[in-house]
């Protein structure tokens, strides 16, 4: 196999720009391993990746590639669907969980270690190309979107699975924005990946049959707003590390703590006594690779 790096990596060459990259890729690792995020994934959307997996069309005999696929959400379906598959993410602690989580439903899947804006794998490699709540983190869109692209067969498949900007947890980064250090230059806000029309000037005239709904997944798991709030204070790494920032600020996590509770009670649908009862949006986007030159 030649394996090709990526064509479209912003901030990767030498000098400080190099530097400044692989320190934003560090972060972003530390972030995905404080916490318990595969705890956030069996607890509240562990239905998420059969949805993906199903809406994607993947059949026994496929080669797939989960993007950022952290403890497996689409790849194990798409591995009890029969397909050959690698998953791919940045935090090897997840790597393993999901290793774990596959050996314990009978599947086996190659995971590896990989940036999605420089996956280590060939061009054209791969039937279908999933991510599901997970490149939509990688902080530069379009070098991952070129990765994704390019690592799918021509007439393969691309499927998407992303929180929406105006959906709660598009509004709970939102929440955490002020009390979260500034973004470094040339990263974008992950909640885009959830806007059909950001996520066609992505993926741009290479593809087609491009399908793009918004869903959600109902939440009613926490007994009350606060439960919310302190369930992903401690499990949530992008939560965590915003607490984590405010150390010694009382007033700051005091202001933050109601700000997470208060979200939570706004999303509140109501009609049951005992817990929460939320909808969280996103939007579910598959699209064929041009078998050919695109138009």
């Amino acid at each position: 196999m030649t394996v090709q790096s990526g064509t479209a990596q912003t901030g990767v060459g030498q000098g400080g720009a190099g530097e400044a990259d692989r320190a934003l890729k560090a972060r972003h690792r530390d972030i995905w391993g404080l916490g318990d995020y595969p705890a956030v994934v069996a607890e509240i959307i562990p239905e998420l990746g059969a949805v993906l997996v199903e809406a994607s069309g993947v059949k026994a005999g496929d080669r797939v590639l989960d993007v950022a696929a952290g403890t497996g959400n689409a790849a194990i379906p798409a591995a009890l669907a029969g397909a050959s598959v690698v998953a791919s993410d940045l935090t090897p602690n997840l790597l393993a969980t999901g290793q774990a989580l596959a050996e314990q439903r009978g599947v086996t899947i190659d995971w590896q270690e990989a940036d999605a804006e420089a996956l280590p794998y060939a061009d054209g490699e791969f039937d279908v190309v999933l991510s599901c709540v997970g490149v939509m983190f990688a902080p530069h869109h379009r070098a991952s979107a070129g990765e994704l692209l390019r690592v799918c067969r021509p007439g393969g498949k691309i499927g998407l699975l992303n929180w929406a900007p105006e959906g709660f947890i598009g509004q709970m980064f939102a929440a955490m924005k002020p009390y979260l250090p500034p973004s470094p230059p040339g990263a974008q806000p992950a909640p885009l990946w959830g806007s059909e029309e950001h996520v066609r000037g992505l993926l741009g005239e290479q593809v087609i049959d491009v399908v793009a709904r918004r869903q959600t997944v109902t939440v009613d798991t926490f007994a009350n707003p606060d439960a919310f709030r302190d369930f992903f204070k401690a499990n949530y790494g992008p939560t965590v590390a915003a607490y984590r920032g405010l150390a010694g600020d009382l007033d700051r996590v005091a202001a933050l703590d109601r700000d997470l509770a208060q979200l939570a009670a706004r999303h509140d649908q109501g009609g049951d006594a005992n817990r929460i009862v939320m909808q969280w949006e996103y939007l579910l986007c598959t699209a064929r690779k041009h078998n050919g030159t695109p138009r």
